[in-house]
């Protein structure tokens, strides 16, 4: 079996924003799409699942990146599963330079949903299928379960459209990131190199429905100099989606950047 997967690739001008660089929706997209092909070739992929009446679904992410990629710039993109975490089926990610140096590293959490009865079941008999990579880290721990903020305020709505819908019938996981980027400080994005983000999926959102984006800054110490974490701490900020009218959360984030974000150029 191939244990890790690997993609060379390079930043293309629809991955950027206009510091030239790579955004974080775009890391995200590039993950998804190593994740499933690594996947499809261990025999766990969605064809594989679907003849069990089983498909994976993506609980919990964190992204570290260092620096992101510019433009026109040649990556190799790699991913591997690494074990399990009592429900949750583990997968690492990492983004290096031609020179081999990490650029952007993550890890996410998956759950393996019944299908017809849309419940959770036991991630062990699949991973025990495939490779563990014992010892072979991306990220330092496990995705965070992230709590309720407090002076969340409400910034804007999005309704869920064709462009938000995947082949499962509800919004793709890499779609939250796209809104989250449109709902934060488009300065802040701009301008950091550094930063951190942790993103909970709680509640899938199906197609014509709307979702209000909640957010608040957050100000936290302790996180300088630790690993997976910016250099320096900047400005941290939490979101929240809401169903209309309801307390019903469908995801949490957290996105937090470095201090040093206004001496980064292009």
């Amino acid at each position: 079996m191939l244990d890790i997967w690997k993609e060379n690739t390079g930043v293309r001008f629809g991955h950027i924003d206009r510091s030239d660089r790579l955004t974080l929706g775009s890391i995200f997209s590039f993950f998804q799409e190593a994740a499933i092909s690594h996947a499809e070739a261990l025999g766990v992929g969605r064809e594989g699942m679907a003849r069990n009446g089983q498909a994976w679904v993506l609980s919990r992410m964190s992204i570290f990146a260092k620096r992101r990629p510019l433009y026109w710039e040649n990556i190799e993109v790699s991913s591997w599963p690494r074990g399990c975490e009592k429900l949750f089926a583990i997968r690492d990610y990492l983004i290096r330079d031609t020179q081999g140096s990490d650029l952007v590293r993550g890890r996410s959490c998956w759950l393996v949903l019944d299908m017809e009865k849309r419940r959770p079941l036991r991630v062990q008999p699949i991973v025990d299928l495939i490779p563990h990579n014992e010892g072979i880290d991306a990220f330092s721990s496990i995705p965070p379960g992230l709590d309720s903020r407090e002076n969340l305020t409400n910034i804007s709505e999005r309704r869920a459209l064709y462009s938000d819908i995947d082949y499962f019938g509800h919004v793709n996981n890499a779609r939250y990131i796209q809104w989250i980027q449109d709902a934060a400080d488009m300065d802040i994005l701009t301008k950091t190199d550094q930063m951190r983000f942790d993103i909970n999926y709680l509640s899938e959102v199906l197609p014509g429905e709307t979702v209000e984006l909640w957010a608040c800054a957050i100000e936290e110490s302790g996180h300088d100099g630790a690993v997976d974490y910016p250099s320096q701490g900047g400005p941290s900020f939490a979101f929240e989606g809401r169903r209309p009218g309801s307390d019903k959360v469908t995801f949490r984030a957290e996105l937090r950047t470095s201090r040093s974000s206004e001496s980064c150029t292009a």
